[in-house]
Parts: structure tokens; C-alpha cells; sequence
């Protein structure tokens, strides 16, 4: 386990696999720099680690990758790939975690093998760096679909369906994710967001995602979590 480098450990997730005390390594920026080749490269060669979870980026707010595109290609696709050329150098593992919004989101229950189409910009910006991860054989491409706990939108999409998962949730059985390679969908089982969030704040509100302006969404990005389930019964 301490033969894994985090990036973005202070984000969200990162900040909870912390909290659960997982013993991998956790570089600051200054260590670690996604948009500086040399500076993944000379922490590589220095931790030898065996693997590198990929998380950081720019997600939230959905809105920043319509209005700074400079500003999500640069993290997103940039840094993703300046990262995948350094573990192909020192031939470390990539986990790279994207996001279940890389479908078209018409039909639902998308399989990891189906084609995608993102709706919005965040999206295609994973996507971007879906494309040099894939190119790198010894990797892992995580599309989740996870929010943190408690859910903290006051309302929430009642003709939307997803896969929401908590976190906390995935931090959990984490180890198991990791030792898998291609592509992975994760999260939980098909439910409207409001359906979701209603289990765990019965004062949260409908709202349809066609009152959302500027972010584009569809009614049905939902995912088959089938490969998912199975890693989680072993």
C-alpha cells in the first residue's frame, strides 16, 4: 500500500482516503507538480512507487470548464497525460479516475465497452485524459459516479438517473479497485438523483435538469456497474 502516490490529495476524495488512514503517498504540489513533466518524473524516480492514483484535476463547479476551457485542458488533459508519460518512463501502473458523465446518456445502463459522447465540457476534459491513458497499457480508467456524504445540494435531479455512490463508499473497497486494469464502471444502483438524495435528506428538492442553464445534462447517464458488483462479491 505505501507503494502508491496519490496526486490531488487535497481534494475531496484524497482528502477522505486520508482520513480513513491509508498509508499511501500523499505529495504536496510543490513536490508533485501534474503540470510540470519533470516534477512527476523526478518524484517517481525518487518514491518508486508501483502505482499512481490519478486525482487531480479541476471538477467542480461543472460551469468553470464551459467558461475557462484554458484552465480545464491544461489540468485535465494536459496533466493527465504529462502524468501517463511519466509512469510509461519509470513503468509505473496509472489508476485514473474519470467520470460516467464520458456517455451520451440517452439510453442508460452503459457498458464499459459502449461508444461515448460527452455532454459537457467537464466530461469531454476527462475524456481528454482518458485518451493517453488508454494509450498506456499498464493503467486503470475508473469512471465513477460518487458524491460526497451527506449529499450537500439543496435539490436535486428528479428526471436524472445515475449511479450515485458515496466516497466513503468507494474508499472502502478501494484495494480491490486498483488491482484491476482497463476500464472499470463504478458506483451504485440506478436511481433518479433525487431518489438518492431523498434516502439521506428528506428536505431536499426536485428540480428538472432542463431549469440548469449553461452546463448541459440528459435524462438517462446511467451506467451497468455488472463488472463492478462482481470485484466487490470476490
Amino acid at each position: 500500500m505505501n507503494k502508491l502516490v496519490v496526486t490531488g490529495g487535497s481534494g475531496r476524495f484524497g482528502k477522505m482516503l486520508q482520513k480513513m488512514g491509508y498509508k499511501y503517498k500523499f505529495p504536496k504540489k510543490n513536490e508533485l507538480n501534474i503540470l510540470s513533466l519533470k516534477s512527476i518524473e523526478k518524484y517517481l524516480k525518487k518514491t518508486k512507487p508501483k502505482a499512481v492514483l490519478h486525482l487531480a484535476g479541476l471538477s467542480r463547479p461543472l460551469s468553470v470548464h464551459e467558461k475557462n476551457i484554458s484552465k480545464s485542458i491544461e489540468l485535465n488533459i494536459i496533466g493527465t497525460s504529462n502524468v501517463v508519460i511519466a509512469c510509461k518512463k519509470f513503468n509505473v501502473k496509472i489508476i485514473y479516475f474519470s467520470t460516467s458523465y464520458v456517455y451520451p446518456g440517452n439510453k442508460g445502463s452503459y457498458k464499459e465497452t459502449d461508444a461515448v459522447l460527452p455532454i459537457n465540457n467537464y466530461a469531454w476534459s476527462k475524456l481528454g485524459g482518458e485518451a493517453a491513458v488508454q494509450m498506456y497499457d499498464n493503467s486503470l480508467i475508473v469512471r465513477a459516479c460518487m458524491t460526497e456524504k451527506p449529499f450537500v445540494h439543496k435539490r436535486a435531479f428528479s428526471d436524472v438517473y445515475l449511479n450515485f455512490i458515496f466516497q466513503e463508499e468507494i474508499a472502502k473497497i478501494l484495494p480491490k479497485i486498483i488491482k484491476k486494469k482497463g476500464v472499470l464502471n463504478v458506483g451504485g444502483p440506478i436511481k433518479t438523483v433525487y431518489e438518492f438524495a431523498k434516502n439521506f435528506n428528506p428536505l431536499v428538492q426536485k428540480i428538472s435538469f432542463k431549469q440548469i442553464k449553461g452546463v448541459a445534462f440528459k435524462k438517462n447517464m446511467s451506467m451497468n456497474i455488472s463488472k463492478f458488483v462482481k470485484i466487490l462479491k470476490k
